[in-house]
């Protein structure tokens, strides 16, 4: 999640400030080019959510997934903070985390190692002079094919609906994507293993209606 609707950020407490320091570069990625097989050869995929806001979402599917290697990207202390308090609490040990624009570490991954993209609720840099600041543009979606199994599925979710249009429209204009909807209530409704976040209730409440687009990284 990006800036757009964003609090100011809050003073983090002493345990969180021990997080940060402590807790956080334990579970950083590390330099260099990264391989997921090597990195996690006993995990069965290996998941990205890309803006973690505060890791409602993120926690939610490390901790249903076990199996599953689950790294997540916010550059926002408080929403880290908030994340690194949950992943303590729950000792959960299928998690990485790194506090920096997820697009500079994506590139030292190797080709074809994604198993799942979660992108839920970017900031949709509402102000058209600012539309190239949008994380979904044509060299994203490039990278993204390149990062993604045959297979794989991109998860983008928004509640602004000019953001919905922009990403179905460079998702489609790809040749390596195809978007799953079949019928309205596919990218209506949320999916049956999506966790609701605060910034989502909030767009509830303000009567903004998030669309779940859900794109599949077509065969080799």
């Amino acid at each position: 999640m990006g800036l757009f609707g964003r609090s100011k950020a809050k003073p983090l407490s002493p345990a969180q400030q021990h997080r940060m320091k402590n807790l956080l570069p334990s579970l950083a990625l590390g330099s260099g080019k990264l391989s997921p097989k090597q990195l996690w050869p006993q995990a069965q995929q290996v998941w990205v959510e890309i803006g973690i806001g505060g890791g409602e979402h993120f926690v939610y599917q490390a901790s249903e997934n076990p199996n599953i290697h689950l790294i997540g990207f916010e550059p926002f202390q408080n929403g880290m903070a908030k994340t690194l308090g949950a992943v303590e609490r729950l000792q959960l040990q299928n998690v990485s985390l790194e506090m920096t624009d997820a697009r500079d570490v994506l590139a030292r991954f190797e080709d074809h190692s994604i198993d799942r993209m979660f992108i839920l609720y970017p900031d949709p840099w509402p102000k058209r002079r600012h539309w190239k600041r949008r994380l979904i543009e044509p060299f994203f979606i490039a990278e993204l094919s390149r990062l993604m199994k045959p297979g794989a599925q991109t998860r983008f979710v928004s509640d602004i609906a000019h953001y919905q249009q922009w990403a179905l429209w460079h998702f489609l204009r790809h040749p390596d994507f195809e978007w799953q909807a079949q019928t309205c209530s596919d990218w209506q409704k949320a999916p049956a293993d999506h966790c609701t976040t605060k910034y989502e209730q909030k767009a509830f409440r303000e009567k903004r209606h998030p669309a779940y687009l859900h794109f599949i990284r077509k065969g080799l």
